[in-house]
């Protein structure tokens, strides 16, 4: 039966999980915490994808105090050889005694696996303390194991009158400092950021992290939605692609000639079905799941942000409001969907969330009710 105690060092465990947040994917985030009387003895988390576990991470800051304690791990601990070896063994190893389990591991080849390992062993295993909480941390990392697709995050700043750009297109800057600097926290953490052609001419993207962080990560693979292959060879795209990757999604008729002009510049061409000119967005998601994009954080412009919302294929939002109002009929809307006839069409969000950045506010949740 688990108590209180056990939920105070499981939050102990969730804590130090996102420690890992952006190094880890398409792994998960994982937090574990030793436990002997009463008091945390050792501690780890799961910092970089190929390196230790962490339990592995935790039971060595315990050492010599390992043997009849107990570990705390925010997802059930591996038992089968992957990149690194199963926790399960140096668990055994180590004398703990009982281990308590935030989630079982959703991966229909191991799930119960690493538990029944251990209770053959004679050790205890509890699971299910703090559930919730374990999975909400893991979703990215839940919906690709489970789907081998990538969760789908929207992201986009907006006048208080719903507009991302002026009639012109002109849009630097909307959102302050502050918002922005936020931005780059999410883009640190996608391994894929999107954007529409539109976009790309427009406004001549980077789509960088410009944030330092140690230890330090690959940057996220920039992917541009472009039917007809007319990102511009001159782009900060198309002239950094050998360094940072770069895909362009296009249509399966799409000008072989330019093909060939982007590949020589180093851009990953990814030719896919499409329809009335727009590539198809399931075909996509699909083919990124492929090649291990586990989160996508999707930056525009309306009319792509406008596709995933009227598909169903986004999982979460950030949208960012700054006190402006253009009041203008023409400029850019901020999603260009649709069209919905009635209230009852609308897209409900779950779990809304508020956040201040300075003047702007930032309204976060997600599409399904559900976790995964």
């Amino acid at each position: 039966m688990a108590g209180h105690g056990d939920e105070i060092f499981m939050k102990a465990a969730v804590d130090l999980a996102v420690r890992g947040r952006g190094r880890t994917s398409p792994n998960p985030m994982v937090g574990a915490v030793v436990v002997k009387n009463q008091e945390i003895v050792g501690a780890g988390y799961h910092e970089y994808v190929g390196g230790p576990h962490a339990e592995v991470n935790a039971l060595a800051g315990a050492l010599g105090k390992t043997s009849g304690s107990t570990l705390y791990v925010t997802l059930e601990p591996c038992n089968h050889q992957g990149r690194t070896p199963p926790c399960t063994h140096a668990i055994v190893r180590s004398g703990i005694s009982r281990v308590v389990v935030g989630m079982a591991d959703p991966n229909p080849h191991v799930e119960g696996g690493g538990a029944d390992y251990l209770r053959k062993r004679g050790i205890r295993v509890d699971t299910g303390i703090l559930e919730d909480e374990c999975r909400l941390l893991n979703q990215v990392f839940l919906k690709h194991v489970k789907t081998g697709l990538p969760y789908v995050m929207l992201k986009v700043a907006a006048t208080l009158d719903g507009r991302i750009a002026t009639r012109t297109g002109e849009s630097r800057w909307i959102s302050n400092e502050r918002s922005r600097r936020f931005v780059q926290e999410l883009r640190f953490a996608a391994d894929g950021i999107l954007v529409g052609i539109s976009t790309a001419l427009a406004d001549d993207p980077r789509l960088t992290v410009r944030i330092r962080k140690k230890p330090p990560r690959r940057q996220p693979i920039r992917i541009v939605l472009d039917s007809r292959l007319r990102l511009s060879l001159a782009s900060h795209l198309a002239r950094t692609a050998h360094d940072i990757p770069v895909w362009v999604a296009c249509a399966e008729d799409a000008p072989r000639e330019r093909e060939s002009l982007l590949q020589a510049a180093g851009v990953v061409v990814l030719r896919l079905p499409a329809e009335d000119g727009r590539v198809d967005l399931p075909s996509l998601l699909k083919e990124c799941g492929r090649r291990q994009v586990a989160n996508l954080l999707v930056e525009g412009g309306g009319r792509v942000l406008g596709a995933f919302l009227d598909q169903q294929l986004a999982d979460s939002c950030h949208f960012f409001y700054a006190p402006k109002v253009l009041g203008d009929a023409e400029a850019i809307s901020m999603v260009q969907g649709g069209p919905r006839l009635d209230m009852s069409e609308a897209l409900p969000v779950h779990d809304l969330r508020v956040k201040r950045f300075g003047e702007d506010v930032m309204l976060s949740g997600r599409f399904h009710k559900e976790l995964y």
